[in-house]
């Protein structure tokens, strides 16, 4: 066999330390970063297929009494409210064993067996068990690759990294339904021997097998940092108010409320595929691009806005984007073009982006040593209980209008910027000066 070309591994290798050198992280975030972009394909492909499932009639059985609408929104939401069921438990014992390499396998592992297993979904009750195992396993996957991002940043850097593991985690979610809706339309796909697959088939095994490539990465690519680990108590409790009496509520439960909100706000748009097709007179294909607008936005932003706030602050940015997402979501319930949901939702993105990574990251400069796992839960249970929020309440008021759910977004929207106007302060010391709306 002939062997490589020096030269042309020393181009790679050159290619790679430039690529990092980009992106200014910790390889190990970045590594994880593409780990968790592959996973994200494979989960945002079953936010557009799973609906479109269930209203092609190829599963059966008993819906609980529930219309279409109602066990879509069931479906998806189960996988939320599981996940972020089990956030604090996961993230408080990945905090006192320190392995967090151990707890993201383990749920990269279950990620894989659950893709696979809608190949054998007949009825609703097991797509409602598998869809609650895959929330298990993602519980365990979350709250270990934020801590572990956490602890490979300073404060310094801690916006930058966060920002970046943010934008390749959220390539992978974006492109997702843009290729979903176009892989269940093509099949049935020729096998070997004249079988064939489905579409729905195809693609339930492309989302197992990126849960098995982003295994594959970690197990080679991510190590544990020096343990800071043991110290986290068996208490699991949240703090609700501020111990220092300068504010009403915890700086941490703050942050967690807005992102419930923010989450909330955003996902009211994935349960109500139907409604938005007919009311826009469009296709899946419209429709997947419109998801993916908020993605879009956040990929473009999510690094350059969490490097900023590195520079100028955590809280003007969570603010603003707070402010911003209120317009933006009343805007998709007025809409009458898929033009302009497109807007909407791309506006709704910018906003998304500039709370994710600034809020994040003034969670990790609250949180103390060995702590990470922990505190950071919070905010990332919160915006898994809005992403399962969201499809059950849209499905629940898309009854009563087209525009009632997204004004009930528009209210939780402006009630999390109060929040963070009120309640939210400043961890940098030192911060350059930008003018942002309610900026002490």
């Amino acid at each position: 066999m002939r062997r490589p070309d020096r030269s042309i591994l020393a181009r790679l290798s050159g290619l790679v330390q430039l690529v990092l050198a980009q992106f200014a992280v910790d390889r190990r975030v970045l590594a994880l970063a593409f780990a968790r972009m592959a996973d994200g394909v494979g989960n945002s492909f079953l936010i557009i297929v799973i609906p479109l499932y269930v209203a092609n009639g190829v599963v059966g059985g008993s819906t609980f009494g529930l219309d279409e609408s109602m066990i879509i929104g069931v479906i998806l939401s189960l996988f939320g409210f599981l996940n972020s069921s089990f956030q604090p438990l996961t993230g408080r014992l990945s905090d006192r064993t320190g392995r967090r390499k151990t707890f993201i396998l383990t749920g990269l592992g279950g990620l894989a067996v659950t893709n696979a297993s809608y190949l054998f979904a007949e009825t609703y009750v097991s797509l409602l068990a598998i869809r609650g195992l895959q929330g298990v396993s993602v519980a365990f996957i979350i709250p270990a690759s934020v801590a572990l991002v956490n602890e490979l940043a300073t404060t310094g850097d801690r916006g930058g990294n966060m920002g970046v593991y943010n934008t390749f985690r959220l390539v992978g979610f974006g492109a997702g339904p843009v290729a979903a809706g176009a892989v269940v339309s093509a099949g049935p796909y020729g096998l070997l021997a004249g079988s064939t697959i489905s579409g729905f088939d195809a693609a339930f095994s492309i989302a197992a097998t990126t849960a098995v490539i982003s295994y594959l990465l970690v197990t080679v690519l991510i190590t544990d940092p020096e343990s800071k680990g043991a110290t986290a108590g068996a208490d699991l409790s949240i703090d609700v108010f501020d111990s220092s009496g300068r504010n009403l509520l915890d700086p941490i439960f703050t942050l967690g409320v807005v992102s419930l909100f923010m989450a909330t706000a955003i996902a009211l748009f994935a349960t109500i595929q139907p409604q938005v097709n007919d009311h826009l007179e469009q296709g899946s294909t419209w429709f997947g691009l419109q998801f993916s607008a908020f993605i879009i936005a956040q990929i473009a932003l999510q690094t350059p806005i969490g490097r900023a706030c590195d520079r100028y602050g955590r809280r003007p940015f969570i603010l603003l984007g707070m402010v911003i997402l209120v317009p933006s979501t009343l805007a998709q319930g007025l809409v009458t073009t898929s033009e302009t949901m497109f807007l909407a939702r791309l506006v709704q993105g910018i906003a998304g982006a500039m709370v994710f990574a600034p809020a994040l990251a003034l969670a990790g400069d609250l949180a103390g040593e060995g702590e990470s796992g922990s505190k950071l839960s919070v905010l990332t249970m919160a915006f898994g209980f809005g992403i399962a929020i969201g499809p059950f309440s849209s499905g629940a008021l898309i009854s009563y209008g087209f525009e009632v759910p997204f004004a009930f977004g528009t209210v939780l929207a402006a009630f999390g910027a109060i929040l963070v106007y009120t309640q939210v302060e400043e961890t940098l010391e030192t911060t350059a000066s930008v003018p942002v709306v309610g900026d002490d």
